[in-house]
């Protein structure tokens, strides 16, 4: 049953990522050009993001326990640290760079392009050198 649910989620993710123009890198990069040609048709789908995930997690975590799971995984560290800043800003270079975003990217699949194809291995590549990384710096 979680697969299914797994597999819902992520189509109807993907759709909504479609719909909206997100897995257009022109769209998205027209959103982040402010000072040139901006496009701020995204505006609506953060809004409506931000809004949905707003009241979506005040109800759900107002449950005991979720429906397919037996506790919620929520992350233990809140606080701001460096290597939090530096991710961020490495992702946000790769976004304003590429106009491709992990999700929708990973949505592209349905409908490839070569910069899709470039981009997914260089994703992949960047997650897993993360990784080498941090488990370098910890078991210093």
């Amino acid at each position: 049953m979680i697969h299914l649910a797994t597999l819902l989620t992520g189509l109807i993710f993907g759709l909504g990522l479609a719909v909206s123009g997100m897995t257009d890198p022109q769209k998205v990069l027209g959103f982040l050009d402010i000072t040139g040609n901006w496009n701020p048709s995204l505006m609506l789908v953060l809004g409506g993001a931000v809004g949905t995930g707003l009241i979506g997690f005040h109800l759900i975590l107002k449950r005991h326990q979720p429906l397919l799971a037996d506790q919620f995984h929520l992350p233990g560290q809140t606080s701001i640290t460096p290597s939090l800043l530096i991710g961020s800003a490495i992702f946000g270079i790769g976004w304003g760079i590429s106009g491709y975003c992990p999700g929708p990217a990973v949505a592209l699949l349905a409908n490839p392009n070569w910069e899709t194809l470039v981009f997914l291995p260089g994703l992949l590549l960047g997650h897993c050198l993360q990784r080498w990384v941090a488990t370098f710096a910890v078991s210093r």
